[in-house]
């Protein structure tokens, strides 16, 4: 209301799918491909998907200097277990999806108290919501194995998804007809980050330019 709108209006600017014929985005690549391969422009083939989990590993906290090592129930150990397994997962599929583990919290975060819960944040993110899919499934195989082998228990709980947004192909194909007849390079790749032409792919066809983002 401060700078003149009216929020009991808000339901007139939604729109429908169908109200735009097409949204073109440019947007720096925000990684290293185009500018390591020496490319002049990125044609984005899509905005992949991203799905958050908070990983909850319970443990049993005790004190580190009068518990032996084979009586633990270490949160912290099975956590770095995990994040380990993490990598070796995604790694071990063919493909350019990612995943991370970004977030870590030990409980109750003392020196001397070996820990009894672990709190982490797992993402993953493709191109192809299956693809996601199969990489929480294998990771939940890996979990099961770590928390039997440390006497912990896992916990998984999604907090949030962003679906992939692909983009249409007759814009792809005049983004790399264009660039080709000016004289620059092509290279087709997917977002790994998130834009607003993912949401505005739920209105119409989408289109997105890169260009090389400068270390």
């Amino acid at each position: 209301r401060i700078i003149g709108g009216d929020p009991t209006r808000l339901a007139a600017a939604r729109r429908k799918r169908g109200d735009i014929a097409a949204y073109l985005e440019l947007h720096i690549e925000q990684g290293g491909i185009l500018d390591t391969e020496k490319i002049n422009i990125g044609v984005v083939e899509g905005i992949v998907g991203i799905t958050h989990w908070e990983v909850n590993i319970e443990g049993f906290a005790n004190h580190a200097g009068t518990t032996p090592m084979n009586q633990r129930r270490d949160a912290m150990l099975a956590a770095a277990r995990f994040v380990d397994a993490v990598n070796r997962v995604v790694t071990s599929i063919p493909g350019r999806h990612v995943g991370t583990v970004g977030k870590i919290q030990a409980l109750p975060g003392a020196y001397n108290v070996i820990p009894g819960k672990v709190v982490l944040g797992l993402e993953l993110r493709d191109l192809d919501e299956d693809k996601i899919q199969l990489m929480f499934e294998k990771i939940q195989a890996e979990a099961k194995g770590i928390s039997e082998a440390t006497g912990t228990r896992f916990e998984f709980r999604q907090t949030s998804v962003s679906a992939p947004a692909l983009t249409d192909e007759r814009i792809r194909r005049l983004i790399d007809e264009t660039a080709k007849r000016i004289g620059l390079t092509t290279k087709q790749l997917p977002s790994g980050a998130g834009h607003d032409a993912q949401e505005m792919a739920r209105l119409g066809p989408v289109g997105m330019i890169f260009v090389p983002s400068l270390a």
